[in-house]
């Protein structure tokens, strides 16, 4: 059979989804099974369904898996038709050129994203001949992490449909012993807790879930579509000594240290909390109902502090203090008056924080500095690397630096590297109704250090992980892998230093005893996975060479064992005509998509046609069944449907911006690349946001713009309509009205739209272009309070001409740079004309990065 190429550039968590056009009728997912083999914390799991085309005709049947974002996929195969079509992994580039020529005969894209706050999603699919079955199987790996005293392992299931056989079933087996296993998750409730059956006996467990076809209609997530939840197994092993248990194998060994049964250290806290404008509303509130339930819980040999800030700093006190009755009670009062106000100066705050701890150091105790932060800096210290640098400069590496981004509008990727430069992680919290839970939920992971200053010991290891952390706490674990010499486990010597309060602790393997009756090869995965999640966190921190270096080792393991990282792409062999797609695992960085996801529409034949030859100038014979030009997918916020654009890499659009410039001087102008969504305006004190979508068509304007108020009132802008939602009611207008809502006045008129809240005037006008309507924002009034940020709050550029020989330049307050003599459509006026201007790149005429201009949703 012939073959065409197919590639899948994967990540992340558990479900697998098959579905294909409206009528469920027309396919049948007859047998759906869940298999997950857990062996010392490291789970593999198979997915796979089969799905059986009941039509007289070729029907395309897709296939949707939902892993959790801490595993790699590591196998994808279809069979059909007596073939089976393997994936095998490749560079991104490798991958990327195959997938560019892919595109250039017309075939469709894929796409993935994450999905929520612990999964990924990936999805393909294949046409299926009349009366004839495929079979999806999909294998990804994972390292479980202990929190709270327990592993957990999640299953998600949503076949869009009753499945007559349909098992999931957990073996989960620890040489230490199994403590307890239980499960949780939307699909243990109401009848579907009778499916569900669990066994354990020493050192093994079992989970199986069988339900019936009328189980899977009775859940809190269930209906006549089936199933749509997880399961979440969670479990503990037994731990009879300090030191933990290592297993040895084929070479390698793999360490688990979470020793218990030790005095807890005291600890020195200082919580640095954002109070600027945008954490209005309920952000502020649950960040202080989730600081009261905290400074519950601190014992009173504890030492804190509270600092709370936004262009300036209010601490409740100016040092540590002790966690005394009267302390506490003087903390909740400051923590009950902490309102949101002003800009975000986080330079100066975590300096602060970090002055306080280094100001009253204490013998025997452990120090931590968390900070909490919804947005980037936008007063005092801006530069995100000056920033980290000063950070570090001043903890030093003495305590850890732990990073809460509260929602999307936060740099992550900023808060990610200074907590890894400071021994720390970042950790998003979601804008949702628990966040409180949330906050508290991460607290309550460092509230009770054990150990400091831990240096993990290996005589005749090498290749080793992480050996170094900064602590250790209750419910926690630290895990090492490595090689060992010439597999000469004679020589193999173990041992763990550390600081336990106030003296120095050796942790050794005093019975000798090393597990060795794990499987071939199976340690040397572990080790792999473990390796390249550690290189990339690496990667992180570094630049030039050294960051070269070791992008090149995460990606070579990547490609030795088969793992779907974000440095490779997994290419799919399907049959002949079928289209190809790629598929990116997502950083922690990148804004996940809500459960609420809908699969996207096709466009028609002659769209698709349109579209291609606007970039390509030609047209071409292509089949209009399989071809999309761009998914939207729906992004609930607090209800309303706003747009996820994903193009494929054809050639990119640009769109040219004019700037204001002072003294009636040349205009400058300069070009953003792709249809991204861009930061309009933001105004935090007021709860006013409005962001833009431009168009996949150069010079093609805006397609759509959203403007946000707090949670519950939204405004959408489109060339055909406005959309009003207020709460959960949605009204559309498409004539000329003018429409009062709440302190907004918007008054729609044939060409333009004029939005009016207090002080602040915005006029949208409608332009047409080769019959296309399209979008353009005009502020013509600013808030009268500051704290204003986006396109349309910059202010004007001073600049003078530097002529050199033939060539100009620009000189502005941040130097100089080449211009070219260029011209640009104003579309700021109702009749657009075309100007000349200088053309200048983006991030010399803007006061920040082009990219603090650019958002993750509307």
């Amino acid at each position: 059979m012939g073959r065409a190429s197919v590639l899948l550039t994967v990540f992340g968590l558990l479900l697998a989804l098959t579905a294909s056009l409206p009528n469920k009728d027309d396919w049948d997912i007859y047998s759906f099974h869940i298999n997950s083999t857990v062996t010392s914390r490291y789970a593999t799991t198979v997915i796979t369904s089969r799905v059986a085309n009941r039509m007289n005709e070729p029907k395309e049947i897709e296939f949707h898996v939902q892993i959790p974002k801490n595993a790699f996929i590591s196998r994808f195969r279809m069979m059909m038709d007596g073939q089976v079509y393997d994936g095998v992994v490749k560079t991104k580039e490798q991958a990327q050129e195959q997938y560019t020529r892919a595109v250039s005969r017309g075939e469709s894209a894929g796409i993935v994203r994450s999905v929520g706050r612990t999964m990924e999603e990936f999805k393909t699919s294949v046409t299926v001949a009349a009366h004839q079955k495929v079979t999806f199987e999909l294998t990804y790996e994972e390292l479980l992490k202990r929190t709270h005293g327990k592993y957990e392992l999640q299953i998600y299931a949503r076949p869009m449909k009753p499945v007559e056989d349909f098992k999931a079933d957990v073996h989960i087996h620890e040489k230490a012993g199994v403590s307890f296993v239980d499960v949780k998750g939307g699909l243990s409730t109401k009848a579907l807790a009778n499916a569900i059956t669990k066994t354990h006996a020493d050192k093994q467990a079992w989970v199986h879930f069988y339900p019936t076809v009328d189980q899977q209609k009775n859940c809190d997530s269930c209906g006549e579509e089936g199933m749509n939840g997880d399961l979440v197994i969670t479990y503990d092993v037994n731990r009879d000594n300090g030191f933990g248990d290592i297993k040895t194998s084929d070479g390698y060994f793999i360490h688990h240290f979470a020793p218990s049964s030790l005095p807890r250290i005291p600890k020195n806290v200082v919580f640095v909390i954002d109070r600027s404008g945008s954490m209005r509303g309920r952000k502020i509130t649950q960040t202080r109902t989730a600081l009261l339930r905290i400074l519950n819980d601190l014992a009173e040999d504890d030492f804190f502090g509270l600092i709370s800030f936004d262009r300036e700093i209010i601490h409740f006190k100016p040092e540590l203090v002790q966690a005394t009755a009267l302390n506490l009670e003087g903390a909740r009062e400051f923590v009950r008056n902490i309102e949101d106000r002003g800009s975000t100066d986080i330079n100066a705050a975590v300096l602060e924080g970090a002055r306080i701890l280094n100001e009253h150091p204490r013998e025997g105790s452990a120090s931590i500095l968390i900070l909490l932060t919804d947005g980037d800096p936008t007063s005092g210290v801006t530069n995100f690397d000056t920033i980290q640098s000063n950070v570090k400069q001043a903890i030093a590496g003495k305590f850890p630096l732990y990073c809460l981004g509260f929602g999307f509008d936060v740099k992550f990727e900023f808060l990610e590297k200074m907590s890894l430069q400071n021994n720390g992680v970042a950790r998003r919290i979601y804008e949702d109704s628990d966040a409180d839970l949330q906050l508290k939920g991460f607290y309550d992971e460092v509230a009770t250090p054990l150990l400091t200053d831990i240096t993990m010991i290996y005589v005749g290891g090498t290749n080793l992980t992480k050996t170094n952390f900064s602590q250790y706490y209750n419910g926690s674990e630290i895990v090492v892998a490595g090689e060992i010499i010439d597999n000469n486990v004679e020589i193999f010597t173990p041992q763990v230093v550390a600081i336990s309060s106030k003296q120095k602790v050796t942790f050794s393997n005093t019975n000798g005893s090393v597990d060795s009756s794990v499987s071939d090869g199976f340690l040397q995965r572990v080790w792999a996975y473990l390796t390249v999640k550690q290189l990339l966190e690496k990667e992180l921190l570094l630049s030039g060479p050294e960051k070269e270096k070791v992008n090149k080792e995460a990606l070579e393991l990547s490609l030795t064992y088969g793992f779907v990282t974000p440095l490779t792409s997994m290419v799919v062999t399907k049959p002949e005509g079928e289209s190809s797609e790629i598929h990116h695992k997502p950083k922690e960085r990148e804004e996940p998509l809500p459960q609420s996801y809908h699969r996207s529409p096709m466009i028609s034949y002659d769209q698709r046609r349109r579209f291609i030859k606007s970039f390509s100038g030609r047209s071409a014979s292509l089949r209009p069944r399989t071809w999309t030009p761009f998914e939207w997918k729906p992004f609930v916020y607090d209800g309303f449907p706003t747009r996820r654009y994903s193009y494929p890499p054809l050639a990119p659009v640009s769109h040219r911006f004019l700037m204001k410039t002072a003294n009636d001087t040349h205009p400058l102008c300069f070009d953003i690349v792709g249809a991204v969504i861009v930061k309009l305006l933001h105004h935090p004190g007021t709860e006013l946001y409005i962001n833009g979508v431009l168009d996949s068509i150069k010079n093609g304007g805006f397609n759509e713009i959203v403007i946000h108020v707090g949670a519950d009132f939204h405004i959408k802008v489109e060339p055909e309509r406005i959309s009003l939602q207020q709460g959960q009611n949605i009204t559309h207008y498409t004539r000329a009205e003018n429409v009062t809502a709440g302190r907004f006045t918007v008054n729609r008129i044939k060409k333009h739209t004029e939005v009016t809240d207090g002080d602040m005037r915005l006029v949208i006008l409608v332009h047409e272009k080769h019959g296309r309507k399209f979008l353009w924002p005009v502020l013509r009034q600013l808030p009268s309070a500051g704290d204003t940020e986006g396109l349309l709050a910059l202010n004007r550029v001073q600049y003078e001409e530097v002529h050199q020989d033939a060539h100009t330049k620009v000189k502005t307050a941040k130097g100089e740079t080449d211009a070219q003599r260029s011209t640009a459509v104003d579309l700021r006026i109702r009749r657009p004309v075309e100007v000349g201007c200088w053309l200048i790149p983006a991030d010399f005429v803007l006061p920040r990065p082009l990219t603090d201009f650019l958002v993750a949703h509307v």
